[in-house]
């Protein structure tokens, strides 16, 4: 996952688009970058770190224009420090800006047609280049002299029709403004805000409406799958559906772990669909367990905490807060390497003993993915002094990598993989573990529209909504092992 921004403003936005970015960081804590049209120039600032790290005061004033795009980066497979920063250029043609978040499952396949038909060079193993490299070509065969919004679309057009994949994207196109378009199943977030000035109306793309509110636009709406925004220079709207339909398809683990639980997506609170997975999974646990003789439940903080307080509600116990967060380490779900992430729980979460001692606590988390931080956690409540650990996961068991997207490791890492429920709850140390079912997880987000039927669920169902070759899966589960970051770390 990454945060992507892009605004179409009456005035200088390099600003707006920092604000945008620090509301976006929780998508991604490895680089940032912004671009900007400063007339005919295109002004680019990017690099590792933090979105406060990578932009001081000169950085910004150099980001002069009234167009922008912005970016916070999370590493995924065949990641390669700063060159992958982004967003990423190419001068020909026009000048294009990219900004991505998602993944291709065709990548291999795209490349050999860059360099034997499209002649184009990658530089790099991101996937991003590649998207990048396709989007020039297609705006490349239309026609030069007059370049208007019907032959942007149809280059989006082509774009869907050779790129496979999650993806949402925002891209400056110098003398034209930003164009945004989302893949065709609607896999990875994309929104659409407008705010209205004393000079006009201003637009803005993002991963999350969350960074609207900071910022001051109205959600309008979800750019559609297969959709193509244009915002020009002078600020028009323009769209058009350019992809073949498709099976509309969201990722759910927005809903579970990646967003914020103040954004909206696909017109569904994140927020009240985390209550509603935390109620259903209270039932689960007074049908299997009725007399469960939990005494508190303590959530894992942050992602965990919305479910954990309707669950608790719904079970009749009170739920208290068991862990200090130190808030300022890293997420560890995205940190690069197993080594790091282990070090990380202690300096992360310290126990409270007063919320174990002697008590049956029922531990709640938003999923468990390789299963050691949960393994980890149990033990510090038991080490506080509780007599019974008992553990919630609000999403159903991960037993296999996410392809568009989220770096999940290759299913061996996975703790669920090839493991029923009752040799994970072994293997994690718990006196009782309960997953919430996928039919309720699909249930509790869908119920805040009616219009959604169908979700991403691969990491849970191992069903693959755009389709994907076995050779590709293997080369994904080398490449995002450990073992493979490692290497790439010390050579590095």
């Amino acid at each position: 996952m990454c945060g992507i921004i892009g605004i179409v403003g009456k005035s200088e936005v390099a600003s707006a688009l920092y604000d945008g970015l620090t509301v976006l960081q929780h998508r991604g804590q490895d680089a940032a970058g912004i671009a900007t049209i400063d007339g005919s120039r295109l002004r680019l600032h990017k690099g590792n770190g933090l979105v406060q790290d990578v932009f001081q005061r000169d950085d910004m004033l150099g980001l002069r224009g009234h167009v922008g795009i912005g970016h916070c980066r999370y590493p995924t497979a065949g990641s390669d420090g700063s060159a992958e920063a982004q967003p990423l250029y190419v001068n020909s043609p026009y000048g294009i800006a990219l900004a991505h978040n998602g993944n291709l499952v065709n990548t291999e396949t795209l490349r050999r047609e860059m360099y034997q038909d499209d002649r184009r060079h990658i530089n790099t193993d991101s996937d991003s280049e590649i998207l990048l490299n396709v989007l020039a070509h297609e705006l490349q065969i239309q026609d030069r002299m007059s370049l208007v919004p019907d032959n942007i679309f149809k280059a989006i057009a082509g774009v869907h029709r050779r790129c496979v994949g999650g993806y949402a994207v925002a891209t400056l196109l110098l003398g034209y403004g930003i164009v945004a378009f989302r893949d065709r199943h609607g896999i990875r977030p994309l929104v659409l805000g407008e705010r209205d000035t004393a000079e006009g109306k201003e637009y803005a793309v993002a991963s999350e409406s969350v960074a609207f509110d900071i910022l001051g636009f109205r959600l309008v709406r979800d750019i559609e799958p297969g959709e193509a925004v244009l915002i020009t220079l002078d600020g028009e709207l323009h769209s058009r559906q350019c992809g073949e339909p498709a099976v509309h398809a969201p990722c759910i683990f927005e809903y579970v772990y990646l967003a914020r639980p103040d954004s909206m997506m696909e017109d569904v609170s994140v927020y009240k669909a985390r209550l509603r997975m935390g109620e259903r999974l209270a039932a689960k646990i007074q049908r299997l367990k009725p007399g469960h003789g939990i005494d508190a439940v303590i959530p894992i903080p942050d992602t965990s905490r919305t479910a954990a307080s309707s669950l608790a509600q719904a079970l009749g116990v009170p739920m208290r807060e068991g862990f200090v967060k130190n808030r300022y380490i890293g997420r560890t779900f995205i940190m690069p390497g197993q080594s790091e992430r282990v070090k990380s729980v202690r300096r992360k979460l310290n126990p409270l003993p007063l919320e174990f001692r002697k008590k049956n606590v029922l531990l709640v988390d938003d999923s468990i993915v390789r299963g050691t931080t949960s393994k980890q956690i149990i033990q510090m409540a038991r080490d506080a002094g509780a007599r019974k650990v008992f553990f919630a996961s609000a999403a159903p068991p991960v037993r296999y990598p996410n392809i568009y997207g989220i770096d999940m490791p290759k299913a061996a890492e996975l703790v669920a993989h090839g493991r029923t429920e009752e040799e994970v709850e072994q293997l994690l140390g718990a006196d009782w573990l309960v997953y919430l079912d996928l039919d309720d997880l699909v249930a509790a987000v869908s119920e805040g529209n009616d219009d959604l039927h169908d979700f991403d669920t691969s990491c849970f169902s191992g069903e693959y909504v755009t389709g994907v070759e076995l050779t590709y899966l293997d080369q994904l589960e080398f490449s995002r092992s450990d073992e493979a970051k490692d290497k790439r770390r010390q050579v590095g």
